[in-house]
């Protein structure tokens, strides 16, 4: 699994170790492997002989990319190639490459909801990166003859994730106000929505396409519902347990903001059974005692 110290990996690391398999987390804080790195990459590939390869390392900051166009091209795309190569050295049966459904970028009302036939328009320096990255990853099938399965999840929430990420980061401003006895909590754009989806069902996802996905499909990985932001903020406000006020911080827009992303999951499902099991409700509790958890910590 690289990026195994990463919010998804930690918790796909433990879904598949609690599924009897055998791990080993790549990770450049942890060994100081980075996947940009080839030749180091491809040693430790050449030692480990994985069976399958979960790839999950990369620039996932899409904000950040609008500032870091190249380093969030370089991880992405490049990182990509690099293990790639180092499965095709290595020998690696099966190799999962974890893309985004940002790659979809700018739909109009009639794509929804969106297919994996659906056009990629990317709006950030990120989701084009991504988009590169998955077609390395078509290349490394059609011309190395790789087993690769390529996922475009949506957003994805759940325990552990970071704050620069907006569900994280509005419940963390919640969590900061109860301590301080209640005030007001800068937000951006409220009105986009999107598709959310548990962090653990994603992960259960990625299992069962390595055992029963098609080599070289792309497949969505979603909930099939759109949620405003404005949603998210007002079941924070309602988990709070001080009065909270919303106020505007123009620093928090984005250059471009995707209006709608809504996916349609019959794919995944049609090919391995998956649906999504825990509720969004559930997931935002959660996120909620990881924000309180955060802020209690000196």
């Amino acid at each position: 699994v690289t990026g195994a110290s990463g919010f998804v990996g930690r918790h796909l690391v433990a879904h598949l170790t609690e599924a009897g398999q055998t791990v080993v987390g790549v990770d450049r804080e942890s060994d100081g492997v980075d996947i940009t790195d080839a030749d180091a990459l491809s040693r430790l590939f050449a030692e480990v002989r994985p069976t399958a390869v979960y790839h999950l390392a990369g620039w996932a900051d899409v904000g950040g990319s609008w500032a870091h166009p190249v380093e969030a091209f370089r991880v992405n795309a490049e990182g990509t190639l690099n293990v790639l190569m180092a499965c095709r050295d290595a020998g690696v049966e099966r190799v999962l490459v974890v893309g985004s459904a940002d790659v979809y970028g700018r739909v109009d009302a009639s794509d929804l909801p969106i297919t994996e036939t659906c056009p990629l328009r990317p709006v950030s320096p990120y989701a084009a990166s991504k988009v590169a990255a998955d077609f390395l990853a078509v290349q490394a099938g059609l011309g190395f003859g790789l087993e690769v399965i390529r996922t475009r999840p949506f957003n994805h929430l759940g325990p552990g994730q970071s704050p620069r990420f907006v569900a994280p980061a509005l419940a963390q401003r919640v969590a900061q106000a109860e301590v301080g006895g209640g005030g007001n909590i800068a937000v951006g754009n409220l009105t986009p929505k999107r598709d959310f989806t548990d962090v653990r069902d994603v992960v259960r996802a990625y299992r069962l396409l390595v055992l029963d996905g098609q080599p070289g499909e792309a497949y969505n990985i979603c909930s099939g519902a759109a949620v405003a932001v404005q949603q998210l903020v007002d079941a924070f406000i309602e988990l709070a347990t001080v009065d909270v006020r919303l106020t505007s911080d123009p620093d928090l827009q984005r250059p471009v903001d995707i209006p709608v992303l809504l996916g349609d999951a019959s794919k995944i499902r049609a090919a391995t059974g998956w649906t999504p099991e825990i509720p969004l409700a559930t997931t935002l509790a959660d996120l909620m005692a990881t924000a309180r958890a955060r802020v209690a910590t000196p």
